[in-house]
């Protein structure tokens, strides 16, 4: 059997054509590097644990992972996540330790300079 090779998301290629739209005007390569990750198929995207969030971030910090953020772990600490998937368990311990959650699209439009961003993955 034959398998075809296509997108099966048209929410996931309007996200990478704004992330191109928006790092080509604001000259930010955060938003090309997020853009390239989200292109790749879905076998070879990020997957996050909430552990590597607790690791790499502090307090207040805001986390972009393009991918899917999984429950495994535990955060302690405030942390604003855009992300392009999150299990419910992620999310449940995100909320609990006092972050937001929001899609990529959100934080695109409320930053699209991607000032002190980081990407995780």
């Amino acid at each position: 059997m034959v398998r075809t090779v296509g997108f099966k998301d048209p929410g996931r290629l309007d996200l990478i054509r704004d992330l191109k739209e928006t790092s080509s005007k604001s000259e930010s390569k955060l938003w090309s590097a997020v853009a390239d990750e989200l292109s790749k198929v879905r076998r070879n995207r990020r997957e996050v644990n909430v552990h590597s969030i607790q690791k790499y971030s502090i307090v207040g910090d805001i986390v972009v992972i393009p991918g899917k953020v999984l429950g495994d772990g535990n955060l302690t600490h405030k942390v604003d996540v855009a992300a392009f998937k999150f299990t419910e368990g992620a999310q449940e311990k995100i909320k609990a330790a006092g972050g937001r959650i929001m899609t990529i699209a959100e934080l695109l439009k409320a930053n699209p300079k991607g000032s002190k961003i980081k990407l995780i993955g």
